[in-house]
């Protein structure tokens, strides 16, 4: 089977186990996920966090939104053509519905992609190894491919599984949250000395330095964005 196919296949797989759930008991299990990414270091030192309106069968985010809109600066999509940009959202902002009928900001002011310190990003399916299968439409992808912010992926239980198909350029994601865990990029030894000896021609002691930095997800992230 073709790579496209595999990825066809998974997403009607997911449609289905969609359908298995009540629109209350998603409901129950966003609020979860809310309260989990809410305890992330990543996310309570952000100050520039891009969100998304959520579609019926995703993730609710507009509670999580409207909760956090006032203590830090949240940024939603805005479709044009193939691609996104990211705009403010405040308690003044206007919505409509935008491309697929997901709500986005009225007002389009010149706010880069790049100024969000952290993504939160939706998903059709994600894996262990924080691969990331959208619904096909490679908005997510091109975005993410030209922004190193950290990204969270968050989804249901039944949306997190072993092993997704995946293709050799896709980024992965920093963390994954659903209602039951996280699942986070772990720094193996050999990447550790790999980046010792990339650091070496910059500081005396990069091993030092590295292990100080491991209080600090973001930098780190940004570092191995640029190692794997």
């Amino acid at each position: 089977m073709q790579l496209r196919d595999e990825k066809q296949s998974m997403r009607r797989e997911v449609a289905l186990l969609k359908k298995g759930y009540s629109p209350e008991a998603l409901r129950r299990f966003s609020v979860r996920i809310q309260q989990r990414v809410e305890q992330l270091p990543l996310f309570q030192q952000a100050r520039r966090i891009a969100f998304y309106h959520a579609l019926p069968d995703e993730v609710h985010t507009a509670d999580f939104i409207e909760k956090w809109r006032r203590k830090k600066q949240i940024l939603l999509p805005v479709v044009n053509g193939d691609t996104f940009s990211l705009q403010p959202y405040t308690e003044n902002s206007a919505l409509r519905k935008g491309a697929f009928d997901i709500m986005e900001p009225v007002a389009r002011q010149n706010t880069a992609p790049c100024d969000a310190d952290l993504i939160i990003v939706p998903g059709m399916a994600f894996d262990r190894q924080l691969n990331r299968l959208g619904r096909g439409k490679g908005y997510y992808d091109r975005f993410l491919s030209e922004h190193p912010a950290p990204a969270i992926g968050i989804c249901f239980q039944f949306q997190l599984f072993d092993r997704i198909p995946t293709d050799s350029h896709d980024r992965k994601m920093t963390l994954v949250v659903t209602e039951e865990e996280t699942k986070e990029l772990r720094i193996e030894k050999a990447f550790f000395d790999r980046c010792s000896s990339v650091l070496r021609v910059l500081f005396d002691d990069p091993s030092t330095w590295l292990r100080h930095r491991f209080d600090d997800p973001s930098t780190m992230y940004r570092i191995m964005s640029h190692l794997t």
